[in-house]
């Protein structure tokens, strides 16, 4: 790809860091004007610093995503600040506490479900509204592999994702018409913040993340940027509804 995002702007949610600071630097780096939102103000500053370092474009707002005043705020300045929104990343999340399912409190499930899935929600409402009125635009949510398949000892994160790729399908197809791709990828395991604090320094499950890739490694934030990029460009033009794994065979399996 090069420069297929050319004069084009969207917003990317959880961009403080990891996947989210990937994609919002490839969206950058594809000629796009970025709108940087977390919670995590160094972070989506710092963001934002190595987009202008890159010779990008970029704002942050601190944004928390359980917080839909927050949220359609977020829109309104973005499209306030750049004419429009013809893309967005909705990414921020969390992977909760671990712990089976019977173990799984009432405060991390409800905590849980609401970024990752209410959250998400909140994002995508305000973007449709903002690209119906304007004539169309592509969205993304970030799901995972763990909305496809289940993963022992992370009940509530699973939850949220397997519901997020539903509702990524009913928002494609409720909005085809009206020229908006609603689209999810789907992660394998990335070697982020997240990843480490589950592996919280044991080899042994280091070693079993790897040796669950087919492709024998752990994925970087950079590879689910590019496809993030792809699905929000012209390229992807005939694809909605979809839940892409980048996961380096996990689920061929």
């Amino acid at each position: 790809m090069s420069g297929e995002l050319l004069n084009r702007a969207g917003l990317v949610t959880g961009a403080g860091g990891g996947i989210g600071r990937a994609a919002a630097l490839v969206m950058a780096r594809e000629g796009a004007r970025v709108m940087v939102a977390d919670v995590d103000v160094e972070g989506g500053e710092e963001t934002v610093a190595l987009i202008r370092a890159q010779g990008g474009e970029a704002e942050f707002r601190r944004t928390d995503v359980t917080d839909a005043a927050a949220v359609d705020a977020l829109v309104a300045v973005t499209v306030e600040r750049f004419g429009r929104l013809d893309w967005a990343v909705n990414n921020a999340g969390i992977e909760g506490e671990h712990g089976n399912t019977a173990e799984c409190s009432d405060a991390n499930w409800s905590r849980t479900l609401a970024v990752n899935l209410t959250g998400a929600w909140y994002c995508l409402r305000a973007e449709l509204r903002q690209m119906r009125q304007q004539g169309g635009g592509a969205i993304v949510n970030m799901a995972s592999i763990a909305g496809l398949v289940g993963f022992e000892g992370l009940p509530a994160y699973v939850a949220s994702k397997h519901a997020l790729i539903g509702l990524t399908k009913t928002a494609a197809l409720e909005f085809a018409a009206h020229a908006i791709r609603v689209n999810a990828v789907c992660p394998g395991v990335i070697q982020t913040a997240m990843i480490d604090r589950l592996i919280a320094g044991d080899p042994a499950m280091a070693a079993g993340f790897a040796a669950g890739e087919p492709i024998g490694r752990l994925g970087q934030p950079g590879e689910i940027g590019e496809a993030v990029a792809w699905l929000c460009s012209d390229r992807a033009s005939f694809i909605t509804g979809a839940a892409l794994p980048v996961d380096g065979g996990w689920v061929a399996r």
